[in-house]
């Protein structure tokens, strides 16, 4: 399967640069051809301005755009590698959402509602957060830190198998801890 991942993280030194290289390799393993965007590196641009939807709304796709969705369309799989700032993806990657997925591409509006373009077979969300899961629970919170991507995005454009998993507290784990979340990150790339 062909898979794009989206990895948005300043820090190349960062856990979640880890779980982009576990994730990465299992991936290879299992056969897998893969793209990495890493949007912070490439210094995205996350900002679709007045003039994007100008043009986009006059039926030409800027070319700045029209990049990011080849890299998009040529996937058949998604992975999301992010940090939870705020309770939401970083900016950057919310960007990357707004600029990537407009309409005509990633889903379409008709007299019937919306409807989602998107023919990927699955996607994977990988989230770090620096709470523990009992924050989590305790403020009932929990399914606004991956819903809105999950259903809210994705389910939206038409990705119907999405998973999700959220690494609690990672601030704090030990490097047993450590090792296992990679472990498991990397079996997510083998058995996509």
């Amino acid at each position: 399967m062909k898979v794009l991942i989206v990895f948005t993280h300043p820090n190349s030194n960062s856990f979640n640069h880890a779980l982009l290289e576990n994730v990465s390799s299992g991936l290879k393993q299992a056969g897998h051809e893969i793209k990495i965007k890493n949007l912070y590196e490439e210094g995205f641009n996350p900002v679709l301005d007045s003039d994007d939807l100008s043009k986009l709304h006059n039926g030409h796709t800027p070319e700045r755009i029209a990049k990011e969705q080849k890299e998009l369309l040529w996937a058949e799989g998604l992975v999301f590698i992010y940090p939870l700032w705020w309770f939401t993806p970083p900016a950057m990657l919310k960007g990357w959402f707004d600029v990537s997925f407009s309409n005509g591409v990633a889903f379409e509006y008709s007299d019937a509602g919306a409807k989602g373009l998107l023919k990927h077979k699955k996607a994977l969300v990988l989230i770090t957060a620096g709470a523990s899961k009992d924050y989590f629970d305790k403020n009932d919170s929990l399914e606004i830190s991956y819903r809105p991507l999950t259903d809210g995005t994705l389910g939206f454009c038409g990705v119907e198998n999405v998973k999700h998993e959220i690494y609690y507290d990672v601030v704090n784990c030990t490097d047993e801890e450590r090792a296992e979340i990679l472990k498991q990150a990397h079996a997510y790339g083998v058995n996509f």
